[in-house]
């Protein structure tokens, strides 16, 4: 029996009495009560023929990431937007978005709101929330924080119906934070997220959930022990550490020489051999993308996932084609097809962070979550 199985059957049947699903993403709880039948036994359809790997799914997506933009106020050294995507640059038309959120709010339970750039310098950005969050899709997305040092960002990102917000500290001094994060202010995005808490305050609002991420890496991993007190302080919701992505080619061959990847074992994404020091490959690719979490670019072009960072395999167009015909075309299902039976050979799956152990598990990508207050 497929792995799992018998647990995602007690999971549906415990929500098809309740009418409530519960789910989590990077480690964080996200809870749907009083679900409508259809967005359900979509839900139920989906995660079984993820077991089944079939190559048309049993449903339409339930989470979906969107990227608002590809174009960044910073430069990270890791990032592939530092080098240049090679592919063209821009906002999402906002139109394209509500066509989209149109055909699949009927499904999708969780949209992640970025994916290459900064979403926040996208004008529309608040709009585009809003209109997703009045479908009934639950939004999540990540910032470096600079926007939010205006205050007007703070309180329009409240009032925007935003479920949750990440900021993306990875250092708690300048000398730390800007070693990965080039050109940006430790000090303008600490008082972007005192706004942002202000604004929640001020308003009454529980919402967004606010997320301090730390990407821990070996020159910050010694200030891991001050980050508790500084939420504290701050006033966030939730601290989580990520592991770091060694680079966008993940190749493991460059791990050894990778000035950022920490010292401590348990801060570090992928497992290595303690015989060859080498990375080890996992037996079996539990990634789900294919089958669950399509990723939408700025210009609608649709690929397996974050991953295919210069688009080398396009799943479809949203300018051209409607989601569904997409999601159910052929160019879909020759993916699925190809990764079900070889999905090592593939150029994108077969480099790819799940393709490691380690590197393929929540519990291992986001080390921790915490409560500060608890």
């Amino acid at each position: 029996m497929t792995p799992g199985l018998t647990g995602k059957m007690r999971l549906a049947a415990s929500a098809l009495a309740t009418r409530t699903i519960e789910l989590d993403c990077d480690r964080l709880p996200f809870r749907y009560e009083k679900v409508g039948w259809r967005k359900l036994l979509n839900w139920i359809g989906l995660e079984a023929s993820i077991c089944a790997r079939s190559v048309r799914p049993w449903g339409l997506p339930t989470h979906i990431q969107v990227e608002p933009c590809n174009l960044c106020n910073l430069r990270c050294s890791l990032c592939p937007v530092t080098d240049g995507l090679g592919v063209p640059t821009g906002f999402m038309d906002f139109d394209l978005f509500k066509r989209l959120v149109d055909e699949v709010c009927g499904t999708v339970l969780l949209m992640l709101l970025w994916e290459w750039g900064e979403p926040f310098v996208n004008p529309r950005i608040y709009d585009m929330i809003a209109y997703a969050a009045s479908k009934g899709i639950k939004v999540i997305s990540s910032s470096n924080g600079h926007r939010f040092a205006d205050p007007e960002h703070a309180r329009s990102v409240v009032r925007s119906g935003l479920d949750t917000l990440i900021f993306a500290l990875d250092g708690i001094s300048q000398e730390t934070y800007e070693r990965y994060r080039q050109g940006g202010k430790l000090e303008t995005v600490l008082n972007g997220i005192r706004n942002v808490v202000a604004a929640k305050r001020a308003s009454g609002s529980a919402a967004p959930r606010i997320n301090l991420r730390f990407i821990v890496m070996k020159y910050n991993e010694h200030e891991i022990p001050l980050l508790p007190p500084l939420a504290r302080s701050l006033g966030v919701d939730v601290l989580t550490l990520k592991t770091l992505y060694p680079g966008h080619d993940c190749d493991p061959a460059k791990d050894a020489d990778n000035p950022f990847i920490p010292e401590n074992p348990d801060y570090q994404r992928f497992r290595y051999s303690p015989e060859t020091g080498v990375r080890i490959r996992v037996q079996e690719n539990l990634c789900k993308h294919l089958w669950n979490a399509p990723s939408v670019r700025w210009d609608g072009k649709l690929v397996s996932c974050g991953f295919d960072i210069h688009q080398s395999r396009v799943l479809g167009d949203l300018t051209t084609s409607a989601f569904r015909d997409i999601w159910y075309g052929k160019e879909y299902q020759d993916m699925r097809r190809e990764f079900r039976h070889r999905w090592d050979t593939l150029p994108i799956c077969g480099r790819c962070s799940y393709a490691w152990v380690g590197g393929n598990c929540a519990r291992e990508t986001v080390h921790e979550a915490v409560i500060p207050g608890a």
